[in-house]
């Protein structure tokens, strides 16, 4: 008969009632210690013969774990006896080179992990640089009169944006769906190609009808760029060194916004050129950019780290003998499936089945996720959008608007670089995130305060707006504990899809806080902005708590097996994923 965690939870209740009150007592001290523990790792799956402690975790130095009293660098496959619970199924793309037993040094795998990043990160980055210059580029049109020349209002702008984020908030999740069944390395490249006709297609807008349209298509196509992005990331980096990446990934989407507002100032002197307003030009030529990108990319993205050689055209940029030697190869697959043997619970190229999508939906212990996600860039969000418009009913004139921008964006990269790395040296991301909104209150506070007229009013307001644009940045955190904490394939996939979905319905209600009726000053935006904010911060404490709770929970049960009983719940369990009580969420 199998055993499922409310079966082991009796085991432990009846194992209880023979554990003396001080060795009990001892165990709750211990596990209260682990828990607010300011260092350390989050490992995701724990061995059938480790007691659960920070004995048992692998301290950190740089990207690499260092040994600990039991076998910290082969995680799970640590006990023989267990080791072939973990195995990947067949037909995952890396089940030839994997080997539970070999071994390599430090310097091999940092290695490893530096070409990883130039090939893989590096131009993951440059994708995401082709998405958001041709999704952010409107903020640079609207310093150019776009609005005006196509006789819109604050409200039609509102209107379009929302119908932006609608649409790239449904097609998250389909999106994601075909992913995974033709591969990121394929479907990615189709986006970049297909949104990039739309975004030069914007140079011909003619009114109202022409830019809802566009803003549609433009989102549809758009959505589910970054999960498909994210998903194909955890194919060559372990749990721990994600985080770091995807901070990398987010600092090119300001890195294109400083990039950007250059490339505004010289395109947007063309305004005249053939007759055409210089935001035309702007949409054409960065259109124009993203193709290019896009076909590159899909002359260049393996499918996983095992399938580096080219085949016939597609990969021709990565040549015939690939990347990486035999070796080089077993290592890359063996380190990722030791850090979190459920990334070989699917193949690259397997659809998620409508049974295997309802469960991933009905996943309760991500929803603490999912309900972050729908608010925690609200109060920020409408202060970036209108970082623009707001400099110009300031009385700057396009050009210095546009360079204006760029202090802002250097402050968010430096916070998103800063605060995740913080994170992963403290082992804790969701007491970080509260800091977003601690950093944005007071800042809220002082623009519902201010006079409307004062000495140096307009320099005030861009300082308060920019640190509010510049705030500490935890998306990177929160996708990486959303890809985490899933411990299945097609959880993250559809896990990844429905956060990002959450982000995206919260910039849909930001878009709606300031209207035109309430500007320049936005004092009753700013209101709901701030309760918001404070919502939040309570939101935040609640889900650390939560994580805490249900880790702390899991391992008394497993404190309390004997590793006969944890062989036995591993061999007959029908617990999945995060469900299992060998796995530990990150928080």
């Amino acid at each position: 008969m199998a055993i499922d965690e409310h079966k082991a939870s009796n085991i432990v209740i009846a194992k209880e009632t023979n554990t003396s009150g001080s060795g009990l007592q001892d165990d709750r001290r211990h596990l209260k210690y682990r828990w607010w523990k300011f260092s350390g790792q989050d490992r995701s799956f724990v061995s059938s013969r480790s007691d659960g402690s920070t004995s048992t975790l692998p301290s950190i130095k740089g990207d690499i774990e260092s040994s600990t009293p039991y076998d910290s660098q082969k995680g799970v496959f640590s006990d023989p006896d267990a080791a072939g619970f973990y195995q990947p199924i067949e037909g995952y793309e890396g089940a030839h080179r994997f080997d539970p037993v070999t071994t390599w040094s430090d310097q091999e795998e940092r290695s490893l992990i530096r070409r990883l990043d130039w090939r893989i990160c590096l131009w993951a980055c440059i994708m995401f640089f082709a998405l958001q210059l041709d999704r952010g580029n409107i903020n640079q049109a609207l310093s150019d009169n776009m609005l005006s020349d196509l006789k819109l209002n604050t409200n039609d702008y509102n209107n379009g944006m929302t119908i932006f984020y609608c649409s790239f908030l449904v097609a998250e999740l389909p999106s994601q769906l075909v992913s995974k069944k033709i591969g990121p390395d394929n479907w990615i490249p189709i986006q970049m190609l297909a949104w990039s006709i739309v975004a030069s297609s914007q140079s011909r807008l003619t009114g109202r009808s022409s830019f809802f349209i566009t803003r549609f298509l433009l989102g549809f196509i758009e959505g589910g760029f970054i999960p498909d992005v994210v998903l194909y990331l955890s194919y060559f980096y372990k749990n721990k060194e994600l985080p770091i990446r995807l901070a990398y990934f987010w600092t090119s989407l300001i890195s294109t916004n400083i990039i950007s507002s250059f490339l505004a100032y010289g395109i947007l002197h063309l305004r005249g050129r053939n007759g055409f307003a210089g935001w035309r030009w702007l949409f054409a030529i960065e259109g124009g950019l993203t193709a290019l990108i896009g076909i590159i990319s899909w002359l260049y993205l393996p499918p996983s780290p095992t399938q580096t050689k080219s085949t016939g055209l597609k990969g021709i940029l990565r040549g015939k003998n690939g990347w990486f030697t035999e070796r080089e190869e077993t290592i890359m697959v063996t380190r990722i499936l030791r850090d979190d043997p459920g990334k070989a619970t699917m193949h690259n190229r397997q659809a998620i089945s409508p049974t295997l999508l309802w469960q991933s939906l009905l996943d309760y212990d991500m929803w603490p996720i999912y309900l972050i996600g729908l608010t925690w860039t609200i109060p920020m969000t409408p202060e970036t959008n209108y970082l623009t418009l707001t400099l110009k009913s300031l009385d700057f004139d396009t050009f210095q608007t546009n360079l204006l921008v760029i202090p802002a964006n250097v402050l968010f990269i430096l916070q998103l670089l800063f605060w995740t790395w913080f994170s992963e040296k403290t082992n804790q991301r969701l007491f970080i995130g509260l800091v977003s909104q601690l950093w944005t209150i007071p800042l809220l506070v002082a623009l519902e305060a201010l006079p409307e007229t004062f000495s140096h009013a307009n320099w005030v307001r861009f300082s308060i707006s920019s640190l509010v644009v510049g705030y500490p940045y935890a998306h990177a955190m929160l996708v990486a504990i959303t890809s985490r904490n899933a411990a299945s394939v097609r959880t993250r996939t559809v896990g990844s899809s429905l956060y990002n979905m959450a982000v995206q319905a919260s910039n849909i209600f930001a878009s709606q806080v300031y209207r035109n009726d309430d500007k320049p000053l936005y004092r009753r935006g700013n209101k709901v902005l701030l309760g918001i904010a404070v919502y939040n911060s309570a939101l935040f404490v609640v889900a650390k708590f939560y994580y805490v709770w249900r880790n702390s929970k899991r391992e008394q049960m497993w404190d309390n097996m004997t590793h006969d009983e944890r062989l036995t719940y591993l061999a007959t369990t029908k617990d999945k994923g995060n469900k299992r009580l060998d796995f530990r969420f990150a928080h």
